[in-house]
């Protein structure tokens, strides 16, 4: 099962979701309260092993913010809404994770082989449509996000059948900072999901 921790902003938070065995972690070069700066993301990154995928996460940039934060950060992947890809310079290095909220999908509609599927607004922790996320999950690499935490990931993973889970809000202490017991917890309960499939 991948696991994605999001909206990452200091050192302990990126330590923690190491050594819990997390396979991406993810920084927001968006406007939020989990914003941050591209060098500093880099920094934070400088220790990670390369086996831990490094993810820049956005939402409408404009080029001129799209590259700056390509040339400041060199993410692994690039993590946007899908509409947003058509109008950006995309390294050829970097991996698109397109993103999905409930109800965008038109039933029978043709999706990328992989996707991030979340509620309708972003590090809200609004819990996203699993029955939706069920259905697209049968025919795409699909990453639930939204409103997941320690306490109902094991069920959402049972439900949904997902390829990976995405986590921001509901591994934090309060609004925007992460805590990480809850980041070791959450990655915790995944793995033994893991051990029981």
């Amino acid at each position: 099962m991948f696991v994605k921790i999001c909206g990452l902003g200091n050192a302990a938070a990126v330590d923690a979701a190491a050594e819990a065995g997390v396979d991406a972690v993810g920084f927001v070069f968006a406007e939020s309260i989990r914003e941050i700066a591209p060098k500093h993301a880099r920094s934070l990154c400088r220790d990670l092993p390369d086996t831990i995928i490094r993810v820049a996460v956005m939402r409408h940039p404009s080029r001129a913010r799209f590259e700056a934060v390509i040339a400041e950060f060199d993410p692994d992947w690039i993590q946007t809404d899908a509409r947003d890809f058509g109008d950006l310079p995309v390294p050829a290095r970097a991996r698109r994770l397109s993103v999905f909220r409930e109800g965008e999908i038109a039933a029978g509609a043709e999706v990328p082989t992989r996707l991030l599927f979340e509620g309708r607004i972003s590090g809200s922790g609004t819990t996203a449509d699993w029955d939706e996320a069920r259905r697209l999950a049968a025919r795409t690499e699909l990453i639930l996000a939204g409103g997941l935490r320690p306490e109902n990931v094991s069920a959402a993973i049972e439900y949904v059948r997902p390829f990976g889970v995405d986590v921001s809000s509901g591994v934090e202490s309060e609004r925007g900072r992460k805590d990480p017991k809850k980041i070791k917890d959450f990655v915790a309960q995944v793995r033994a999901m893991e051990s029981h499939s």
